[in-house]
């Protein structure tokens, strides 16, 4: 698995952007009033603007999300190991990912690469 992304959620994508651009002295790659995507060498910082989840929306929370190179299976093989898959694979505009949380209750994103 490779880490590919950061995503922070937030009311104050103006002043999160600001603080990356100036921490990383880069400029997004990527720039609208609700979102900022800045690249740290191959990971990408996704700032994101909170919004209000609907039942069929993922739930605008940070979190990291990995890539692997077949998304399905290893998330069969994650469940026969014990963990426990709370969004099933599925495909989004950005991709097909499935969801997970970490012991702490942090949510994990697994990405299909490429």
């Amino acid at each position: 698995m490779k880490l590919i992304e950061i995503a922070k959620f937030t009311n104050n994508v103006a002043g999160m952007s600001a603080f990356y651009r100036n921490l990383l002295d880069t400029e997004p790659v990527a720039q609208s009033a609700d979102m900022a995507i800045f690249m740290s060498g191959e990971t990408k910082i996704f700032i994101h603007k909170l919004y209000e989840q609907s039942p069929d929306e993922l739930p605008p929370e940070d979190h990291i999300a990995f890539a692997v190179d077949n998304m399905d299976a290893h998330c069969l093989e994650l469940e026969k190991q014990g963990f426990k898959i709370e969004v099933p694979p599925r495909d989004y505009y950005w991709g097909r990912s499935a969801y997970l949380r970490d012991p702490d209750g942090y949510l994990i994103e697994i990405a299909q690469s490429g």
